[in-house]
């Protein structure tokens, strides 16, 4: 009878083990999404405010009166500038 006692016992503590080693398992994989989705909306983020920025700063040497609305190499390079400083605002934003 003791025996069986202590097999019982056994077979609980194991089980119990089993049981918190599986909600550890959970509980990373949920932390292991999150981070994934954060990574993902950091992503979107930054590309979208490097294209905004691009844009603008291309808009503004298309449009912009006085100038000569042609887009010569130094607007590309100064839109990209503009992109990237838009991209790190962006991201700079989110992670407030």
């Amino acid at each position: 009878m003791i025996d069986r006692e202590q097999e019982q016992e056994q077979e609980q503590e194991q089980e119990q083990e089993q049981e918190q080693e599986q909600e550890q398992e959970q509980e990373q994989e949920q932390e292991q999404r999150e981070a994934d989705v954060a990574v993902a909306r950091r992503r979107v983020v930054g590309i979208l405010g490097f294209g905004v920025g691009f844009v603008v700063a291309i808009g503004f040497f298309a449009f912009f009166p006085g100038l000569s609305h042609v887009i010569d190499w130094g607007a590309i390079l100064v839109s990209l500038g503009v992109g990237a400083l838009g991209r790190w605002g962006a991201l700079r934003w989110m992670g407030k």
